[in-house]
């Protein structure tokens, strides 16, 4: 097993100082939000107790990031994980969230895949003729039924060539007005 398949070993000591095993220094929080951002997998361990606090560095990361504005769990999911520990659904939470994740991380690299052996790189993704639809439909709806081509579209024609006869014949009855008049 090579050192980046491993998990990088982080050891706590009693004054709380985060040790890296690797590169023999001490590390912060952000360091290790690093590390995990690069792929690296990161384990936590107690030196003296050898407890795994991995669980618990890596929430105390996103609560910091979330605390700073950098809001990725939106309030409704914060709220849902909350309950999820409070009745039944404590049991199938975690294997959704892992689930819900592995997913996303196969769109991904999905997604990356094809931008270089697909010329319209989005058509390739799942749900994308249903997406299209729905911008179409929604498109239609904010322009009140307008096209989106910029040709000519036949009911404009049938409209302007309706507009041009009332404007024709109200210039005939001007004119057949002005000579009433003289």
């Amino acid at each position: 097993m090579s050192e980046q398949d491993k998990p990088l070993l982080i050891k706590r000591y009693a004054s709380r100082r985060l040790y890296n095993t690797e590169t023999s220094d001490y590390v912060t929080l952000e360091d290790i939000a690093s590390f995990i951002r690069e792929g690296r997998e990161v384990q936590i361990i107690d030196l003296k107790s050898g407890d795994d606090l991995t669980r618990q560095y890596l929430l105390q990361i996103i609560a910091e990031h979330e605390s700073r504005g950098e809001n990725v769990l939106p309030i409704n999911v914060l709220t849902d994980l909350v309950r999820s520990y409070t009745n039944q659904a404590q049991s199938f939470v975690p294997d959704f969230l892992a689930m819900s994740f592995d997913m996303l991380r196969d769109g991904q690299s999905k997604m990356m895949e094809n931008l270089t052996t697909i010329p319209n790189p989005m058509s390739a993704m799942p749900g994308f003729e249903a997406m299209q639809a729905q911008q179409k439909a929604f498109l239609k709806a904010m322009t009140g039924g307008w096209s989106e081509s910029s040709g000519p579209q036949p009911e404009r024609d049938a409209a302007a060539s309706e507009l041009d006869e009332i404007k024709s014949q109200l210039a005939d009855l001007q004119a057949k007005l002005s000579r009433l008049k003289d």
